[in-house]
């Protein structure tokens, strides 16, 4: 498999979406490949969570990184992250 290398974009995504780079690298290696625009590749993986994300209680934390193919490595580009499973908690 070729080296993951992530953009300043993406780096700067992690932070601001609750995601890691060990998370986004587990889920181009065994996740779920979807469509993507651009010639770009999509792929996406479940992990659990379990904690609160900007005030909710959430379950599920699903990461989906965007990459592009280069011929010597893929290229993280961006990073989405999605939330399931939220309730609002009196902690």
């Amino acid at each position: 498999m070729k080296p993951i290398v992530f953009s300043q974009h993406a780096l700067d995504q992690l932070g601001d979406r609750g995601a890691s780079e060990q998370e986004v690298k587990l889920a181009i290696q065994g996740g779920e490949e979807v469509p993507a625009k651009k010639g770009r590749r999509a792929f996406r993986k479940n992990f659990p969570f379990g904690s609160k994300w900007k005030g909710k209680h959430y379950e599920l934390k699903q990461v989906m990184p965007i990459v592009v193919e280069d011929p010597e490595e893929t290229v993280v580009v961006t990073v989405f992250v999605f939330y399931f499973g939220g309730q609002t908690r009196e902690d």
